[in-house]
């Protein structure tokens, strides 16, 4: 992952980032587990450990499509959830690629309801 530019609290200090990486076998795998959960703003990742609300998160998703595609960027938890288990990421930064990656997600999601 490229290397993000450093996180400032409200205070100015550096924050720290935890990172999220997870790779799916099949694009599939990956609509099957989150796609009902994404949309431009944010995702929801089932974890049966979900990080606290406020957390700071390093985001990559890796899907092996055709290609080798990533989903990337940086995010905040903010909410928890028991049932089903995970947390609410709001996106704050993601790449360019990552956005349009995104936008063929949702669109693949509208045509298949």
């Amino acid at each position: 992952m490229p290397a993000q530019p450093a996180a400032h609290d409200e205070h100015g200090r550096r924050a720290e980032r935890l990172t999220i990486n997870k790779e799916f076998e099949s694009f599939d795998a990956f609509i099957h587990e989150y796609v009902t959960n994404i949309s431009k703003t944010g995702v929801f990742i089932k974890s049966k450990s979900p990080l606290p609300i406020g957390t700071k998160v390093n985001l990559r998703f890796t899907l092996i499509m055709e290609d080798i595609e990533t989903i990337e960027g940086t995010g905040e938890v903010v909410r928890v959830e028991s049932d089903p288990a995970g947390m609410g990421i709001f996106f704050h930064e993601l790449a360019a690629e990552s956005q349009d990656l995104i936008a063929r997600l949702l669109e693949g999601r509208a045509a298949a309801e």
